[in-house]
C-alpha cells in the first residue's frame, strides 16, 4: 500500500487529502487532519474522489482531425500551426484560454510561452468567470490582488456576512466550520445576504432576500448609516486611507435613507436597520462574497461596496475582520498570481512599462506582449469574427461554461485551428477540437495550487497517468521547445517551474509586491516534494508565511494608504422586469461541479439531485399551471430549455434558479450558458451569469420513461437514440447508468428503437420480457442475457412521474445474475417483493440515506439532525446534508392547537 498527501481538486478551500493505493487500485480517501484548511474535513464529492478515477471516457491519445497520431506528429503540428499564424497574421491571432483546475506551474509556463514569447496577451482562463471582479475590486482598494484575512477569521468573528454565497453547498468545508464557530460562541451573528434562502440560511440570524443586482444599494446604504449613527474608525481613515470624503458624500447623495434602500433592494426596513446596526456593534466583522456579487454587470463596484465599509469601520487586517472574497475553483488563486489572466502579466505584475521591461529581462524573451489581451467574452467574440486563428483552450470547457454558449460553438467553429487539452475524450468543447491532447487528471498530476487564502498547497500524484496522458506544463514546454526556446523551457521536473516562479515573484521586489516566494526560491526536489501548506508572502520577514496582511496599515497602493472608491448604484434590473418574465439566477447544487466532468463519473455523486431542474415560486409556478415535478420549458430569444420543475417559496417571487452543471454530455436541453448574453463588468471583464430574463411555460409530452442499464445509452456513440426525444437527462448509478426520458409521440416506436440498437450492440442474444398496460399506455420491459440483467425500462403515458419505482433496488438488479420468476416480476413492477423499504430520495449521500427513511426515523422520534445521525449516521461525515435534514425535521414540527 502507498499513501499520499495531496490536496482536493474542487473548490478554492483547498483541503488536504490523503490518497491510498492497494495493488494498483485507489481506495475511499480521507481528510488530512493535519491540513490547516479542513483540519480532516472532506465534503461529499471530496470523499468520493476515488469514484472518479477510472479511465472510462478518457482521452488516452493525441489525435489530428479526429485520427490517432503520436504525441511528436502531434505537438510538431501544434508547433508549426502556432508559426504560421504568426507569421501571416501576428501574434494577435493566437490565443490560449486557461482553467482554474490547472496547476500552478501549468499556468506559469503556458502564461510565459504566450506572454513572453509568442508576445501576445490574448491568455484568459475560466476565472475570468469566476474571480475577475474580486480582483478589480481589492487592485483598485488595496493596490494589490490580496486576499487579506485567513479562515480562523470565520471562527474569531462577531459577525459574518454571507454575500452571494451560499457556502453550506458551494464550499460546504467551510460552512461546517462556520456552523461550529457559531456554536461555540452563541454571541456570533450570521447574516445571508442572497436573493434565495439557500441551505446556507440554515444557520442564518438574518436572511436579506434582497433584489437581484441590488448589493451595492444596500452598502452604500450601510457606508451612510455608519457615518450618520458613529460607526467610522476616524483614525483609521484618517491614517491610512484616502477618498474618504468623497466616497461618503455619493453614499449620502444617494443611499442616506434607510427607507429608499429598503425600497431599491427590496427588503423589510427593520431588517435591513437590524443588520446596519450589527455591524456598527459588532467589533469584527468578515464578509465573506462569492458568485452573487461577482457574477455581474456591476460586480466591481459591488466588491468595493463591500471593501468600503470595512475600511470605513477599520474592520480589516485584524483577527476576525476582513473582506474575503471566496473563490470558486481549486486553483483560481494561483492562475492570478502566475498572470493567467489577460490583464495580467507575472507575479501580481501589471502591463506598466517598469514590469513588462522587469518580467523580460528575467524570462529572457525576445519581446513581451506590452499590453492587456482580449478578455474572455472579447477573445470569443474576436474568434467568431474570425481574427483568432489558433486558439488553444486547456482544462476548461467553454461551450458549457460561457455567457451566450451556442455563440462560443460559432466561434470554435470559424477558428482556423481549435487545440484542446484535456483529460476527457467527450467534453461538449471537445467536439470542435482539431487537435486533441490527452492531459493527466488529478491523482496523476503533480505540482502545487492556491486556495482562497493564500495558501500554497501541494498536489501530488498517486497513480500513473493512462495511456499517453501527459502533464499540461510538459505538454507547454514541449512546444515552447519547438518554436524555438529550448533553454527557456527546459523543465525536467514541477519543482524546476516554481523555483523559477518564486524567483520572479522576488526579482526587484524589495517588499513592493505582495505576492513574494523569496524564501523558496533555492528549494530543492526533495524539499519541493516534501513541502507543507503555507500562505504566501513567504520571504525574510515571513519565513513561514503570514496570516494576514494590512496589520500594519500598510497597502501595495503609491501612497501606501489604501484608496476608498466612489460609487455609483444603478437601478437593479427587476425594477423594470417585463410582465411574465422571470429574472433567470444560475449557480451551484451540493454534489456536482462545474460541468459534471468529474463529479459525473460518481454514482453518489448523481443521487442527491439527478436531473436538471428549474426552482420556481408557488406563485409562479401557479401562474403558469405548473405543478412539483412536471416539465417546463425556460426560453428567451437565445435558446430553450427543458427542465424539470421544483416549487418552493425559498425562490423569490418573479425569477428562477437553475443549475449550472448540465451539458449536452448529460442532458439534451439544459445548457443554462445558452441563454444568458454577453452582458458583462466594464472593468473586470466578468459577466452577469446570475441575471437574465426567460419566460417558463409547461410542457406536456405524451410520454415519459426512466431506464436503468448495465451500458451508459447516453453516451455519443449511442446518441441517436436520443437526439429525436425532446428531453433526456442521464447519469451513473451504483452499478450502471440511468436515464430519465420524455417526449410527443408513440413511446412503443421508440421502445422499438432502442430494442433495436441494443441487438445491434450487443456480443450476446438478448431476451426481452414485458409487461404492457395499453389501456394506460404503461410499457415496461427488461432485457437480459447470459450473465444477467442488462436493462429495465419503466414507460409511462404523459405527466405521471416516476416516484413509485425504488430505484436504489433496481440499480442493484443490474450487477445481479439470472432471476427467477418472482423476481422478474418484481423488476417488472419495479420495486422488491417483501417488505424491504424504499429509502427514497437520497438526502446523505455520504451514507446513501434517503428521505423515506429519515421520514421514519423523525415519526419514530429522532426529530432532530443529531437524533438522526445516532441513528442513520446521516450528517455525521461531510455535514452538507445537515441544512436538510433540519428542514425535514422543521416540516414534521408538531403545530400547537389553540
Amino acid at each position: 500500500m502507498t499513501q499520499t498527501d495531496t490536496t482536493c481538486p474542487y473548490c478554492g478551500v483547498g483541503c488536504g487529502v490523503s490518497a491510498k493505493v492497494v495493488n494498483g487500485q485507489p481506495q475511499p480517501v480521507s481528510g488530512l487532519e493535519q491540513h490547516p484548511a479542513n483540519l480532516g474535513r472532506l465534503c461529499v464529492k471530496g470523499s468520493a474522489l476515488h469514484e472518479t478515477l477510472g479511465h472510462d471516457g478518457r482521452l488516452l491519445q493525441p489525435f489530428i482531425d479526429a485520427q490517432p497520431v503520436s504525441w511528436d506528429h502531434a505537438l510538431d503540428t501544434v508547433s508549426r500551426r502556432i508559426q504560421q499564424v504568426i507569421q501571416q497574421h501576428g501574434p494577435q491571432a493566437v490565443a490560449f484560454y486557461g482553467s482554474g483546475q490547472l496547476l500552478t506551474e501549468d499556468y506559469y509556463v503556458a502564461n510565459k510561452l504566450m506572454k513572453g514569447f509568442i508576445g501576445s496577451a490574448n491568455m484568459d482562463t475560466n476565472s475570468r468567470l469566476c474571480m475577475a471582479s474580486a480582483v478589480v475590486g481589492y487592485k483598485r482598494a488595496f493596490g494589490s490582488d490580496t486576499v487579506p484575512g485567513c479562515y480562523q477569521d470565520l471562527e474569531q468573528t462577531d459577525l459574518l456576512l454571507l454575500v452571494g454565497s451560499n457556502a453550506a453547498w458551494a464550499h460546504p468545508v467551510l460552512f461546517q466550520r462556520i456552523r461550529r464557530a457559531k456554536a461555540q460562541n452563541p454571541a456570533m451573528k450570521v447574516v445571508v445576504i442572497d436573493p434565495r434562502r439557500t441551505a446556507s440560511c440554515d444557520i442564518a440570524d438574518l436572511h436579506l432576500a434582497l433584489r437581484p443586482g441590488s448589493d451595492v444599494w444596500l452598502f452604500q446604504g450601510l457606508l451612510a448609516y455608519l457615518s450618520q449613527h458613529d460607526g467610522l474608525d476616524q483614525d483609521f481613515i484618517e491614517q491610512h486611507c484616502q477618498q474618504f470624503e468623497t466616497t461618503l458624500q455619493q453614499a449620502l447623495a444617494q443611499a442616506a435613507n434607510p427607507e429608499q434602500v429598503a425600497q431599491q433592494c427590496d427588503l423589510d426596513v427593520a431588517q435591513l436597520r437590524t443588520c446596519y446596526q450589527w455591524f456598527r456593534d459588532s467589533r469584527r466583522c468578515v464578509s465573506l462574497y462569492s458568485m452573487g456579487v461577482n457574477q455581474s454587470r456591476c460586480g466591481s463596484d459591488k466588491a468595493n461596496a463591500i471593501i468600503n465599509v470595512h475600511l470605513a469601520s477599520g474592520k480589516i487586517g485584524k483577527p476576525g475582520s476582513c473582506p474575503f472574497s471566496i473563490t470558486g475553483q481549486p486553483n483560481a488563486m494561483g492562475g492570478r498570481e502566475v498572470g493567467g489572466l489577460a490583464n495580467q502579466l507575472a507575479a501580481h505584475m501589471d502591463f506598466n512599462a517598469d514590469d513588462c521591461d522587469r518580467v523580460q529581462r528575467f524570462w529572457q524573451s525576445p519581446g513581451i506582449a506590452r499590453s492587456p489581451g482580449l478578455k474572455a467574452i472579447d477573445l470569443f467574440a474576436a474568434a467568431e469574427r474570425g481574427d483568432i486563428k489558433f486558439l488553444w483552450i486547456m482544462s476548461t470547457n467553454p461551450v458549457v461554461s460561457m455567457p451566450d454558449a451556442d455563440r462560443i460553438k460559432r466561434a470554435l467553429a470559424n477558428v482556423d485551428t481549435v487545440v484542446v487539452s484535456d483529460c476527457m475524450a467527450d467534453t461538449d468543447t471537445m467536439q470542435y477540437a482539431d487537435i486533441g491532447l490527452p492531459a493527466a487528471s488529478w491523482g496523476e498530476k503533480n505540482g502545487t495550487v492556491s486556495n482562497s487564502e493564500r495558501r500554497i498547497s501541494r498536489q501530488r500524484g498517486f497513480l500513473p497517468p493512462p495511456g499517453e496522458a501527459r502533464p499540461d506544463w510538459w505538454i507547454i514546454s514541449q512546444v515552447g521547445q519547438r518554436l524555438g526556446y529550448r533553454q527557456q523551457f527546459d523543465y525536467h521536473h514541477p519543482a524546476d517551474i516554481f523555483r523559477e516562479h518564486a524567483r520572479l515573484s522576488a526579482f526587484e521586489n524589495n517588499g513592493q509586491r505582495d505576492f513574494d516566494l523569496s524564501a523558496l526560491t533555492e528549494l530543492n526536489q526533495a524539499q519541493y516534494d516534501a513541502l507543507t501548506p503555507l500562505q504566501w508572502p513567504v520571504n525574510e520577514r515571513y519565513p513561514n508565511g503570514r496570516q494576514r496582511l494590512f496589520d500594519d496599515g500598510h497597502f501595495y497602493t503609491a501612497t501606501g494608504k489604501a484608496q476608498f472608491v466612489p460609487l455609483q448604484a444603478t437601478a437593479a434590473l427587476s425594477v423594470s422586469q417585463p410582465p411574465g418574465r422571470l429574472i433567470m439566477n444560475s449557480g451551484r447544487i451540493r454534489d456536482h461541479w462545474h460541468t459534471m466532468t468529474r463529479t459525473g463519473q460518481a454514482a453518489r455523486l448523481n443521487q442527491h439531485i439527478s436531473e436538471p431542474f428549474a426552482l420556481l415560486h408557488p406563485q409562479d409556478a401557479k401562474q403558469r399551471q405548473l405543478s412539483d415535478g412536471q416539465l417546463v420549458e425556460v426560453s428567451n430569444q437565445r435558446g430553450r430549455l427543458l427542465l424539470r420543475a421544483r416549487v418552493s417559496d425559498e425562490q423569490r417571487h418573479g425569477e428562477v434558479f437553475v443549475p449550472m452543471h448540465w451539458s449536452d454530455r448529460y442532458s439534451a436541453r439544459a445548457r443554462v450558458s445558452s441563454l444568458i448574453d454577453n452582458t458583462h463588468d466594464p472593468l473586470s471583464g466578468q459577466p452577469q451569469l446570475k441575471i437574465s430574463l426567460v419566460q417558463a411555460r409547461a410542457y406536456h409530452p405524451d410520454w415519459q420513461a426512466t431506464v436503468f442499464s448495465r451500458d451508459d445509452i447516453s453516451r455519443p456513440g449511442q446518441r441517436p437514440l436520443l437526439q429525436s426525444l425532446d428531453y433526456w437527462a442521464s447519469g451513473r448509478n451504483e452499478q450502471g447508468f440511468f436515464c430519465e426520458l420524455a417526449s410527443r409521440g408513440d413511446s412503443r416506436d421508440w421502445l422499438q428503437a432502442l430494442r433495436q440498437q441494443m441487438a445491434q450492440q450487443s456480443s450476446q442474444p438478448l431476451h426481452w420480457v414485458s409487461f404492457d398496460d395499453p389501456k394506460r399506455r404503461h410499457y415496461r420491459r427488461a432485457a437480459y442475457d447470459a450473465s444477467g440483467l442488462v436493462c429495465l425500462v419503466y414507460c409511462r403515458s404523459g405527466g405521471q412521474n416516476s416516484s413509485l419505482l425504488n430505484r436504489a433496488w433496481l440499480s442493484q438488479q443490474l450487477a445481479t445474475g439470472q432471476p427467477d420468476s418472482q423476481l422478474r416480476m418484481a423488476l417488472l413492477n419495479g420495486h422488491p417483493p417483501g417488505p424491504q423499504q424504499d429509502q427514497g430520495a437520497i438526502i446523505c449521500s455520504c451514507f446513501q440515506v434517503g428521505d423515506k427513511a429519515i421520514q421514519a426515523a423523525i415519526n419514530a422520534g429522532h426529530n432532530n439532525p443529531e437524533a438522526l445521525g445516532q441513528q442513520l449516521r446521516c450528517g455525521t461525515n461531510c455535514g452538507s446534508c445537515l441544512p436538510e435534514l433540519q428542514h425535514l425535521c422543521d416540516a414534521t414540527a408538531p403545530t400547537e392547537i389553540a
